[in-house]
């Protein structure tokens, strides 16, 4: 690449954030925008509800496991050029779904794109090495809010695409976001110096793989299983096994793929503790709000609202955690990252605690979803900033990884659980008010454990000492 663009993207950080925020948005659309066009592409590729699920699934099977590895090797051989990889791959799984004619060959699609989720962690890197010290953490929270800006605005952009465009066109759209992102960061996203040296311990990738997955289908297909059943139990405690025995191996490597050590670092893990709450209680507002409001006004407390009417009911949540996400850095640097981190999952927990007794008119819901928006852009931005300010400078690509897999992994525990609990009170066929107070209360209580994981935080000083002392498990790269 021509020196000059990197010189000149060096001199305005702007420019890098901006870039690498249309990066993290064309993902993060994608990973939303086919949920109210599930019934649509159903009926269109002669599949069942169980065959649609594995669009969802199928990415986030491959978004938790490509999201550490993508980190590490950006850590290992340059985060600018795993950058460009990432988005080339994103670009062919978005094309690739955009002329699917059939199941299979979307739920491919789909794998592929999940990959992409790397582009957060890498990010997150090339944010720390290139800003000035000052607009690191407002940086990098304006990021962590890319994702749950972007996931609620691909609910409400996705129901009305499908609605008036078709199905395909919530992949053309964003490839073209993808193709100029991928153009923008090959031309003046400068290559860190910052490299940790050493080869990819691919038998701790795939034990990860392997365990992760096991995991994550044994809690996607308990709406088949059931939570008790025999393949489910099986499948996680396979998972779970898998899981201890790549710890082993990460214990005892040379080169570990993702450091154990680090792992056991209290600002990491009290963090990644937090990330997978978060997660949990999050995406349940994604799959509960517009279902709520789509039910019959008969049920006693639905809205009878439309595909496109009832996602809208997500658009102040998208709207607050873009505000906050431009304030992320004023409130990191006034009152620190763990107050944000604290303060938004109260008030995530709040919103729900709200509609758990109040949800009988659409006011109900809109207040709720304005503060969960509000407290999940201040959380959002505390994550990245706390697991950057734990680690040293060649570790950061892994362990923002890492806790965007935690996150992952909540999100689908919580949404699985949300879905138990509406299809287990029904009533004529239709979900009962049972069922969602019972989620309501589960998303609370989710976020009340993450407020008090979130105090366990160590302050910004302590957290800047433990890195000093842990400095040798990840050396940077010796001169010559």
């Amino acid at each position: 690449m021509p020196p000059e663009p990197r010189e000149s993207a060096r001199l305005h950080p702007s420019l890098i954030l901006a870039i690498l925020s249309l990066a993290g948005l064309a993902y993060a659309i994608l990973s939303s925008a086919v949920i109210p066009a599930l019934p649509t592409i159903q009926h269109d590729l002669h599949t069942t509800e169980t065959g649609g699920a594995w669009l969802l699934t199928g990415f986030l099977l491959s978004a938790s496991v490509g999201t550490a590895i993508i980190g590490r090797l950006g850590d290992m051989y340059g985060k600018e050029r795993m950058l460009v990889w990432t988005l080339v791959v994103l670009a062919g799984g978005t094309l690739l779904a955009a002329v699917s004619v059939s199941l299979t060959m979307l739920i491919v699609a789909r794998v592929i794109q999940g990959v992409a989720g790397g582009i957060f962690p890498l990010g997150f890197s090339i944010l720390r090495d290139e800003f000035p010290r000052d607009r690191v953490a407002g940086s990098i929270g304006l990021m962590s809010s890319i994702l749950g800006i972007g996931a609620g605005a691909g609910l409400v952009a996705g129901a009305v695409i499908v609605e008036h465009l078709g199905w395909h066109w919530l992949f053309w759209i964003p490839l073209v976001v993808t193709l100029l992102a991928t153009f923008f960061t090959w031309r003046y996203i400068p290559e860190s110096p910052v490299r940790s040296p050493g080869r990819v311990n691919w038998l701790a990738a795939a034990l990860m793989s392997l365990g992760i997955c096991c995991v994550l289908i044994a809690i996607a297909q308990t709406t088949v299983w059931g939570w008790g059943g025999t393949k489910t139990l099986a499948l996680m405690a396979l998972g779970l096994l898998v899981c201890a025995l790549w710890v082993v191996v990460e214990v005892h490597s040379r080169e570990p793929l993702v450091d154990m050590t680090m792992m056991r670092i209290r600002g990491v893990w009290t963090t990644n503790l937090a990330a997978f709450l978060l997660g949990a209680g999050m995406y349940s507002s994604f799959i509960v709000f517009p279902q709520f409001a789509q039910l019959p006004k008969s049920t006693g407390f639905g809205f009878g609202a439309s595909v496109v009417v009832s996602s809208l009911y997500l658009l102040p949540s998208a709207l607050a955690m873009g505000l906050l996400g431009t304030a992320a850095g004023r409130v990191a640097r006034r009152f620190g990252s763990k107050f944000a981190l604290v303060a938004g999952t109260a008030v995530s927990a709040a919103a729900f605690g709200w509609l758990a007794v109040q949800h009988g008119h659409p006011y109900d819901v809109l207040i709720s979803a304005t503060l969960l928006g509000v407290g999940i852009g201040l959380a959002f931005s505390a994550l990245g900033n706390l697991i950057v300010q734990a680690v040293p400078p060649n570790q950061t690509g892994v362990a923002t990884g890492m806790n965007t897999v935690m996150r992952t992994l909540g999100g689908a525990l919580g949404g699985q659980l949300s879905a138990t609990f509406i299809a287990g009170h029904t009533a004529h066929g239709l979900p009962t008010v049972t069922g969602f107070t019972e989620t309501f209360v589960m998303a609370a209580a989710f976020l009340v454990v993450c407020v008090v994981s979130g105090l366990l935080v160590p302050t910004q000083r302590a957290a800047t000492e433990a890195v000093t002392l842990e400095r040798p498990l990840a050396k940077a790269p010796e001169a010559g």
